[in-house]
């Protein structure tokens, strides 16, 4: 399995050391999932505040900053066929968007590092591209625990 990752830093911020971190820990997270064999592409964009409230406006209807926006291009809804990608080309995963002021400010709520708070928004991106909701009790449940779980396989903990 190969994951491909389009990285996009719009606010200039981020580190080697963290790009490196990131491209490492959905590579993790793309293991624990058990991703069938082949090539997988996502985007990753990291913004503004500014920024993440116009695509929250724009595509949630809710004119406010959050910390995640996903996309995902394989989201089959009520009465469409799920399309299969040709062989050969790359399963098109979706994007996955950060606000990294939310993310510094989350952290320092949280008490935990930055790191631990980029890596967490990375993974609940990257678990809604494939598949995952947390529109009920029950599957927030599952996805926040598949979320800790990645993360602490990865080695990225809350201390």
């Amino acid at each position: 399995m190969n994951i491909q990752i389009d990285m996009i830093d719009h606010t200039d911020t981020l580190t080697e050391k963290q790009e490196t971190l990131i491209r490492e820990l959905l590579h993790e997270a793309a293991r624990y999932e058990k991703l069938a064999e082949g090539t997988y592409e996502l985007s990753l964009s990291f913004v503004s505040d500014e920024e993440i409230q116009e695509l929250n406006r724009d595509y949630r209807g809710k004119d406010q900053p959050t910390d995640v926006i996903s996309f995902a291009l394989n989201e089959v809804g009520e009465g469409e066929q799920p399309v299969e990608p040709e062989a050969g080309t790359p399963n098109l995963l979706g994007d996955i968007i950060v606000s990294i002021p939310r993310c510094q400010e989350q952290a320092e709520a949280y008490g935990h590092s930055f790191e631990r708070e980029l890596g967490f928004l990375i993974v609940h991106g990257f678990l809604h591209l494939l598949g995952y909701d947390h529109m009920s009790e029950d599957e927030e449940k599952k996805m926040f625990m598949r979320q800790e779980d990645i993360l602490t396989a990865y080695g990225l903990t809350r201390s």
